[in-house]
């Protein structure tokens, strides 16, 4: 489980917690056991919201100026192996639960996907690779951080436990 902490003005104008748990679009994914999302935050323009953003977020990839931070943890590669994994029901669980992102994975190349986004990304827990179109990769491990600049990549666990990060994921507009 991921703990948000989201902190906001009182009406008094005091500064308070308004709100201390997991955050409201969390979700276990059914079809790929081990694999999990949660939206931690975003916004819709430079304004600070006055009520949690996230219930109503209808697009995962967040337009010119917009944010969406979320975590994400990646299930070993062994899921994805296992006989019993069914590819359409988990794809078919991605496109309702990551409107907007989802849409963007290749379906002949798994894990593939470009996104009109300056990401940055921390991975907490695990080890994860980033597999770069073009050959390149890079083994992060917790603490590492990723700059990722709108370029087309996959996200690879090769180990044996979970692996999770934590993205914030800035619109940058037209990418073609």
């Amino acid at each position: 489980m991921v703990r948000r902490v989201v902190t906001g003005v009182s009406p008094s104008g005091k500064p308070v917690i308004v709100s201390d748990g997991e955050p409201p679009r969390t979700r276990q994914f059914t079809h790929t056991p081990g694999f999990a999302r949660s939206v931690v935050w975003n916004t819709a323009s430079p304004a600070v919201p006055s009520e949690d953003p996230t219930a109503d977020l209808t697009n995962f990839v967040p337009a010119p100026g917009e944010t969406v931070a979320l975590t994400v943890t990646f299930a070993p590669g062994s899921v994805y192996a296992d006989p019993s994994w069914d590819p359409i029901a988990a794809a078919d669980e991605q496109l309702e639960a990551s409107p907007g992102l989802a849409e963007l994975f290749e379906p002949d190349n798994p894990g593939m996907h470009t996104t009109p986004t300056v990401d940055y990304g921390v991975v907490l827990s695990g080890e994860i690779v980033l597999d770069l179109d073009g050959g390149e990769t890079a083994v992060l491990r917790p603490g590492d951080i990723v700059v990722q600049n709108a370029t087309r990549h996959a996200w690879r666990n090769n180990g044996t436990e979970p692996a999770t990060m934590f993205f914030v994921l800035i619109g940058a507009g037209d990418i073609s």
